[in-house]
C-alpha cells in the first residue's frame, strides 16, 4: 500500500509541475541544473532508470539506477507516475514523491521524454509543458557525437528518435531554443516565474486575502 500523504493543517499555495522534454543532445539536463541553482522552491524529480550510469553520474542525484526486474516490480506496484522504454532502457517518475512535494507547495521539475510527457498530460492537465530545442539539426548531431560516451549504433538510434521527438514540439505550451546557454537559462527561469505570478496561485497564499481586507472603520 502506498504511503498516505499528510494532509495540510491549513490552505497553502500548491506547487506547479514543470515538464521538460527534448531530443537527446539538446541540453535539457544542463538547463535544469542551472535553473535549480538560480531559483528557490523548486526541486528536481529524480527519475528511475535501468540504463548504466554515465561517467560522473551520481545515484540519487542524476537518477535512481535499478535493475530491469526491480523496475518491473515497481510498475506492477503502481509506483510510477509515468514510465516508458526509451533508447532500449526503461525510465520512470516516482508517483508518491512528486505528489507529496506538490502538496507541500514545492514546484517540481520533470526531465522526461515525449512518451512520459503525454502520460503526465493525462494525469495533470494543468502541468506546464516546456520543450527544449537545439539551434539546428547539425548542432544536435555534433553534440551527440561529441559526447564520446556511447557507441556509434547508440548515437544513431538517438538521432533516429530525435526526428520523431522534434515533431512533438507542437504538443507543448512553451519552447526554449538552446543556442546560447545563458539566454536559454534566462528564458526557462522566466517561464517558471510567470507561472508563479498567476492570479490563482498568488491568491492561494495563506493569509493574503485576509490581509488585503480593509480595516473596520
Amino acid at each position: 500500500m502506498p504511503p498516505v500523504t499528510k494532509k495540510l493543517d491549513s490552505p497553502r499555495e500548491r506547487g506547479d509541475l514543470f515538464v521538460i522534454s527534448a531530443p537527446s543532445g539538446a541540453g535539457k539536463t544542463t538547463l535544469c541544473r542551472r535553473l535549480l541553482s538560480r531559483l528557490e522552491g523548486v526541486e528536481f524529480s529524480v527519475s528511475y532508470t535501468t540504463r548504466e550510469p554515465r561517467k560522473g553520474e551520481v545515484e540519487g542525484v542524476d537518477y535512481h539506477f535499478v535493475s530491469e526486474s526491480r523496475f518491473k516490480e515497481m510498475v506492477e506496484a503502481g509506483r510510477f507516475l509515468e514510465w516508458a522504454r526509451v533508447h532500449g532502457n526503461f525510465y520512470g517518475t516516482g508517483r508518491d514523491e512528486v505528489i507529496a512535494s506538490l502538496e507541500q507547495g514545492i514546484d517540481i521539475l520533470l526531465d522526461i521524454d515525449v512518451q512520459g510527457a503525454r502520460r503526465v498530460q493525462e494525469l495533470f492537465p494543468g502541468a506546464v509543458f516546456i520543450f527544449i530545442l537545439p539551434p539546428s539539426w547539425e548542432e544536435l548531431e555534433a553534440r551527440l557525437k561529441g559526447r564520446g560516451s556511447e557507441d556509434p549504433e547508440r548515437v544513431r538510434l538517438r538521432l533516429v528518435n530525435a526526428r520523431s521527438e522534434l515533431e512533438a514540439v507542437h504538443e507543448y505550451k512553451y519552447a526554449v531554443v538552446n543556442a546560447d546557454l545563458y539566454r536559454a537559462t534566462e528564458e526557462l527561469e522566466a517561464i517558471v516565474l510567470a507561472q508563479r505570478c498567476r492570479i490563482s496561485r498568488v491568491l492561494s497564499r495563506p493569509g493574503l486575502l485576509k490581509a488585503l481586507k480593509p480595516s473596520s472603520a
